[in-house]
């Protein structure tokens, strides 16, 4: 299962550093190509995560279907995290080049066949086609990278990478309404058709590969396995919410999606070539970063989730100004990622994702006091040290493991890094939902808010501008003190989050990475 070309110290660091390149030497001019052509996909999948939201109440009238609005998002989400795993090993089989173009192809496609939807079904369907070739594109991308630069200069360009997510967050939103009102709903998806074709393309003439093997052995029932344990689990997660976390029906996907990982583990352990090398968490950094990136999901998307949420419903904001209030959090993140690359090179892997998850514990713990009224620059604060800590440690994180995975692993074990974030993001979400619904509804329940003529005050106005404006001011800040309230027990559970990833990233290695100079050569093994 994956033999080492140097030992690994109870650490986790290869020791000695032996040079072994991961793929053939290119020129400057040929990684740079590379480089662009990774930058482009990363700038389609970031723009495509904020741009669908700003079009999505004109979709919805021109298509109808209300009832599933979720699902565009969800069918999206559920096809891409489940897509990360496959996409990363089957490039450890077959190369990344030719798995790279396959995933900007099955994106492209899904965009194309979105734009074309005549129904809200054709929608979610043609969604979950994108989000699978989505599942690809960070990746692959992050893991092409890993072999065409050194550890140190990795570090360095990892704020470059960063700050395509940074621009892509701030212009989605701007872009997705132009588009809209000027000229039709179904561009949104028709505008990734030239990028999409250009990442394909450059990729396909600038990176050079070795050969690899003629016949790979698949571990089949091992990649059924994983992707049905995930589909399940993730289908349970967004049905919770809906249904009720006591559903008989949301009980049975769970405990399905525990047997099937129990049977995925058993599976792996008696596989030739494990889909999933178990080897891989006896290398301490790998094992401690993927606890810690599933710990600091929790945070990262509850911010994202649920800081809107709190600036629309307590202060009667639009949307549009509701989902500016995360600027901050992106911006300190992208420049977070920059010094922490350079911090890496200078410190130990543990000092920086420690200082990191500090940050975001810090910033989260402000969250629990926000009160209704609380000033923007209280809000803009504690969030720009939350995203200043996602960029010290997811950046350091990402690094790290691939610095100690084998090459013939370092598709699956970059994979992998995301992978936990986004199952850890999943069920931070599910559960902060449950707990700001259950808050909320306990709350409103035991107010007398009144009956008038038009019957009971329905809670939900309190994100409606206008019917904000029916209501009596009083009533208006009693369901604003109320859902202060449940988002401040809601945001208690992203900073439980911060903390306990905090804790474990004691746990990485003190020692500073030890590629400097050398190849391209992230050694390390069981």
């Amino acid at each position: 299962m994956g033999s080492s070309s140097a030992a690994v110290d109870e650490e986790g660091l290869a020791a000695p550093p032996m040079p072994a390149p991961h793929g053939p030497q290119i020129s400057k001019r040929r990684r740079l190509a590379v480089t662009v052509g990774v930058m482009v996909g990363s700038f389609l999948a970031a723009m495509e995560a904020t741009v669908v939201g700003t079009a999505m109440p004109t979709i919805i009238a021109s298509l109808g279907g209300i009832e599933r609005y979720s699902w565009v998002f969800s069918a999206y989400l559920l096809t891409a995290t489940v897509g990360v795993p496959l996409w990363g090993k089957l490039s450890d089989l077959y190369g990344r080049k030719r798995l790279y173009q396959l995933g900007v192809l099955c994106f492209l496609g899904g965009s194309v066949l979105c734009g074309v939807a005549a129904s809200m079904t054709q929608l979610i369907i043609f969604r979950a086609v994108q989000g699978l070739g989505a599942g690809a594109l960070v990746p692959l991308g992050m893991t092409i990278l890993a072999d065409v630069y050194t550890t140190e200069e990795r570090a360095k360009i990892q704020g470059v990478f960063s700050s395509v997510w940074g621009l892509a967050s701030i212009a989605g939103p701007l872009a997705g309404g132009f588009i809209t009102d000027r000229l039709s709903w179904p561009w949104v998806f028709f505008i990734n058709v030239p990028f999409a074709l250009a990442a394909a393309g450059i990729m396909g003439a600038a990176l050079v590969e070795t050969s690899r093997p003629a016949r790979p052995k698949i571990d089949y029932a091992g990649a059924v396995t994983l992707t049905a344990a995930i589909t399940v689990l993730l289908f349970a997660l967004v049905e919770g919410g809906a249904l009720g976390w006591d559903s008989p029906f949301v009980v049975g996907m769970l405990v399905a999606a525990a047997a099937l990982a129990a049977a995925f583990l058993a599976i792996e352990r008696r596989a030739e070539e494990p889909f999933v090398p178990l080897s891989l968490f006896r290398i301490r950094t790998f094992a401690v970063t993927s606890v810690a990136g599933f710990l600091i999901g929790i945070p990262m998307f509850g911010a994202i989730s649920f800081i809107p949420l709190f600036v629309q419903g307590t202060t009667g904001s639009s949307a549009t100004e509701a989902g500016t209030a995360l600027t901050p959090f992106l911006l300190s993140w992208v420049a977070s990622a920059v010094v922490g690359g350079r911090l890496l090179l200078r410190l130990n892997p543990r000092a920086v994702v420690v200082l990191g998850g500090a940050l975001v514990t810090a910033g989260f713990v402000l969250l629990t006091a926000l009160e209704r009224g609380a000033s923007r620059s209280f809000i803009y604060f504690a969030l720009g040290l939350v995203g200043a800590g996602m960029g010290f440690s997811i950046t350091t994180m990402l690094i790290s493991v691939q610095h100690t995975a084998p090459r013939e692993q370092l598709g699956i074990a970059t994979s992998l890094s995301q992978f936990w974030r986004s199952i850890g993001g999943a069920v931070g979400v599910a559960v902060m939902g449950a707990v700001l619904a259950s808050s909320f509804a306990a709350q409103v329940g035991a107010m007398d808010l009144g009956v008038g003529a038009g019957g009971p005050v329905d809670p939900n106005v309190v994100l409606d501008r206008e019917a904000r404006a029916a209501l009596a001011p009083e009533v208006v800040d009693r369901l604003e003190d109320a859902l202060a309230a449940a988002l401040r027990r809601a945001f208690a559970v992203g900073a439980v989050g911060a903390a306990l990833a905090l804790l474990v990233g004691f746990a990485l290695p003190k020692r500073r990475l030890l590629d400097h100079s050398q190849a391209p050569a992230a050694v390390g093994g069981e």
